[in-house]
């Protein structure tokens, strides 16, 4: 999605590069630093720079317009203080049209929305990452081994653990993971929510990559226009003295449009957005669907229904009842001792980073621009427990982007290849090298 985004970009700034030059002459050669700047501008918001956009899209009109002015009036000797005069006095008369509006509100739009569904996908990977490196309880580790090989020191090496018993003991070691869930989801949920946006009220295919286009009719608008506003402006300026220079040849007004490629980009964005929130409704309840996905790809229990497995004891049924999901259901967990008042910090902290930037999708999703400051910014603890305390924390996270002025951090640097990457992996490497090394442990035991 970003690289569509930013060839849109591209593309809208090379029209400008190709056409301009042979449509207005000098009004475009001798301004040209400006719409460089407009692109650049809008690239840097883009990638999460502390940039105010409807500021820096007042500040190319305001620009377009002093140099275009002076152009237009080539006779006159125009100052630097005229010119601060006729910004103010042509404003109200709208010479470029309704263009700069009507822009300033649907580029605003796209933009917070495009950037927020990127940075959304950037957190989600970020938190799979960080939960992914939390160890395991040695309580836990004792429980798979006995899960994985006790079995095979009975003699019963072609038995599969109970599916039931495989449930309790991964549900048990894995309960903070499944604490993401709630969170999790709602992230997931907000980025189609986005999404919807982008391909639809905010399409960044008709509003980003139009952007020469809107610049041109704004132009024209100016052209039409000049005689009646340089009018006003001498009235409510006065008239500027006759250049000692002599007047030079009004360079010619060019006519034409500018127009986009034959091939439209618009089905390639409403793919990648349908593609997208099929993967994201597939994510919505990762942590909670990993206990039975390590139980049938990685542990191949048996089915719920045998009565032939290994139960922990011997060959049989498992009787016990399977635990929820989560910290607080463990407290009976017949196979893993969790001590379900000490939460893992880390995942705590993943949590909060979920509901940071879902809200910041919830602002992007009606149009408000968001604060990117990372979150991991402020829950800056090493995870050991030593950090502030969640209510704490939350107290000081919970500033509303709606009551202060945005301020907005570079966005991370993408570490792997996004969530998609990270759930291909489907388990959490912790548990992976636990499952790894068990062959050696279980010798160790044996001896």
């Amino acid at each position: 999605f970003s690289g569509y985004f930013q060839d849109l970009l591209n593309k809208s700034e090379k029209a400008v590069y190709d056409a301009f030059p042979s449509m207005y002459g000098e009004l475009y050669t001798q301004n040209m630093k400006v719409f460089k700047d407009l692109y650049s501008e809008l690239r840097r918001y883009y990638r999460g720079s502390n940039i105010n956009l409807e500021e820096a899209l007042n500040e190319f009109w305001t620009r377009l317009l002093e140099r275009l002015f002076k152009l237009l009036n080539p006779q006159y000797h125009i100052t630097d203080e005229y010119l601060d005069c006729m910004v103010k006095h042509a404003e109200q008369h709208r010479p470029f049209g309704e263009v700069p509006r009507d822009l300033k509100v649907k580029a605003t739009r796209a933009f917070i929305a495009a950037r927020s569904y990127a940075q959304g996908f950037l957190v989600g990977s970020d938190v799979v990452r960080k939960v992914s490196q939390v160890t395991l309880s040695h309580e836990c580790t004792r429980a798979i081994m006995k899960l994985m090989y006790c079995p095979h020191c009975r003699g019963m090496s072609t038995v599969k653990p109970c599916n039931n018993y495989c449930l309790n003991v991964v549900k048990g070691c894995l309960a903070n993971q499944a604490d993401l869930n709630t969170e999790w989801k709602y992230l997931m949920d907000s980025l189609m929510g986005v999404a919807d946006r982008i391909n639809g009220p905010y399409n960044v295919d008709t509003v980003i990559g139009t952007i020469h286009m809107r610049i041109t009719e704004a132009i024209s608008n100016l052209q039409e226009n000049k005689d009646s506003l340089t009018a006003k402006v001498f009235q409510g300026c006065g008239n500027p003295k006759i250049s000692t220079k002599g007047s030079s040849s009004e360079d010619k007004k060019r006519r034409g449009k500018v127009t986009l490629e034959a091939k439209s980009s618009a089905q390639i964005l409403e793919t990648l957005v349908l593609d997208a929130k099929g993967n994201l409704t597939a994510l919505k309840t990762y942590w909670i669907t990993l206990p039975s996905s390590l139980c049938s790809k990685k542990v191949m229990a048996s089915s719920a229904a045998d009565d032939k497995c290994w139960n922990g004891m011997t060959k049989g049924s498992y009787l016990p009842e399977v635990m929820g999901d989560g910290l607080a259901n463990q407290i009976n967990n017949p196979e893993v001792e969790v001590d379900i008042t000490k939460p893992d910090m880390t995942i705590r902290q993943q949590i909060m980073q979920l509901k940071i930037m879902t809200n910041r999708l919830g602002n992007a999703n009606i149009g408000n621009d968001v604060d990117f400051q990372d979150a991991s910014d402020d829950m800056s603890g090493s995870g050991s427990g030593d950090s502030c305390p969640e209510d704490v924390c939350g107290k000081r996270l919970s500033k509303s982007p709606s009551t202060r002025q945005p301020e907005t951090h570079a966005i991370p640097k993408q570490s792997g290849h996004g969530i998609q990457g990270a759930s291909n992996r489907s388990l959490p490497s912790a548990f992976l090298l636990l499952l790894s090394l068990a062959p050696t442990a279980a010798h160790h035991l044996w001896r």
